[in-house]
């Protein structure tokens, strides 16, 4: 990992870990401004990918914004310095304690998925006397081709406003006296393996723009989303940030306007590894079974998505080393807690260490902590050092949120 031995990371800091580069961060987020280079454009980081306050003050010191989805992640993004002007709050669920918190601390954008959260955003900036940047997000009814559950652009998915109602919708956003009517915002999913479902949704979007202008109104940012996918080792070829970076100048390079990308995965995924130790090795019927101190709590892609990591060897194999087929898993009492099935790899000792790469993204942040078992450490490194960035869990924290009802405290 950079220029740290990631043996010496397990044995200092135990397993299983997650381990984030800095330098991997900076590459990335610099792929996709090279590739924006150009435009009037903005950055805006998703949380939900990784929430690591130290990947977000990374991202923050380069100018990054953050696209949050919750007033959790608002609150990460502001403790990690990103300006509340730079920040865009969006998801289809906002609570009215979660808008009136966005409001009070002057995020740049609302992206709003309703009219009725229209009229509440409206509302509650009346109470505070201010007038809040909103956006209204779009579904363009685009079948994205990624994977059904992490698909949010088709029609009857919960998110956005159906396209052929956005521009009454805008143009009633005209009357409310705590709203300043931004742009227009889209999301139409995550891990997209190829550019034509984005360029389908970004000229029906270029489409929108144009006639919202005609009638009138005015539409200052487009905030395009994310959804660039990563090659995770599977044989997918996703689009470069180059080739995404091509199409969006070539749709929006000229509507004279802000646009604003939303990246995580793109950004975060390479960036990070999950190390993991062989705890056991055994064979079940025909099959050879290596069972991790890793689980599916810690990293659940596998086990939720049918998604690919690839596997590596942390000690490289001689060249002369054969290959075998391999069931990798985890030790929770689940057939689920499977990362891979008759995976090629070298013959696995108990003891060994293995790195899942492309983990930086929706690892860590959709970790939990099933079977009772202790949210684990993450740390992050820079040329030749590291730090802890997040401690491992002790038994004792977990014990100290629970607690019994008065009348099971004594015994009957």
């Amino acid at each position: 990992a950079e220029e740290v031995s990631l043996v010496s990371l397990a044995d200092r800091f135990g397993t299983p870990l997650y381990c984030m580069s800095e330098a991997g961060l900076r590459h990335r987020l610099g792929q996709l401004q090279d590739a924006l280079e150009g435009l009037d454009f903005e950055i805006c980081f998703a949380p939900k990918a990784n929430a690591s306050l130290a990947v977000l003050r990374v991202l923050a010191r380069l100018g990054v914004g953050a696209d949050v989805v919750s007033g959790g992640e608002l609150r990460l993004a502001l403790a990690a310095g990103i300006p509340p002007g730079r920040i865009v709050f969006e998801g289809p669920g906002k609570s009215q304690e979660e808008l009136e918190f966005a409001v009070s601390v002057g995020v740049g954008q609302v992206n709003v998925e309703s009219p009725r959260e229209l009229q509440v955003l409206d509302a509650v900036a009346h109470r505070r006397g201010c007038v809040v940047p909103a956006a209204v997000r779009v579904n363009p009814d685009v079948e994205s081709g990624t994977h059904g559950k992490i698909s949010t652009g088709r029609a009857g998915d919960k998110f956005g406003v159906p396209i052929d109602r956005v521009e009454a919708l805008y143009a009633g956003a005209a009357t409310l006296r705590g709203i300043r009517r931004v742009g227009v915002a889209m999301h139409i999913g995550s891990q997209l393996p190829r550019l034509g479902p984005f360029e389908k949704a970004f000229r029906r979007l270029a489409d929108l723009v144009a006639a919202l202008r005609s009638s009138g109104h005015r539409v200052e940012r487009i905030d395009i989303g994310g959804g660039v996918g990563i090659a995770y080792g599977d044989g997918t070829v996703p689009p470069t940030p180059a080739e995404y970076g091509a199409l969006v100048r070539s749709v929006f390079g000229d509507l004279d306007a802000r646009i604003v990308a939303e990246p995580g995965r793109l950004i975060a995924a390479d960036a990070g590894i999950l190390l993991a130790r062989v705890l056991w090795r055994k064979e079940s019927g025909q099959r050879r079974i290596a069972i991790l101190d890793a689980g599916m709590n810690d990293l659940i892609r596998p086990a939720l998505y049918d998604a690919f990591h690839a596997i590596v060897p942390v000690r490289e194999p001689g060249s002369d080393a054969a290959l075998v087929e391999i069931d990798v898993v985890g030790p929770i009492c689940e057939s689920g807690d499977t990362f891979a099935r008759a995976r090629s790899l070298p013959a696995l000792e108990e003891g060994d260490l293995v790195a899942f790469l492309g983990a930086g993204a929706y690892g860590a942040s959709m970790a939990s902590e099933y079977n009772a078992r202790r949210r684990i450490a993450e740390v992050m490194v820079s040329g030749d050092r590291a730090a802890l960035t997040r401690r491992r869990a002790t038994y004792e924290e977990m014990l100290a949120r629970e607690f019994v009802p008065r009348w099971l405290e004594s015994e009957r």
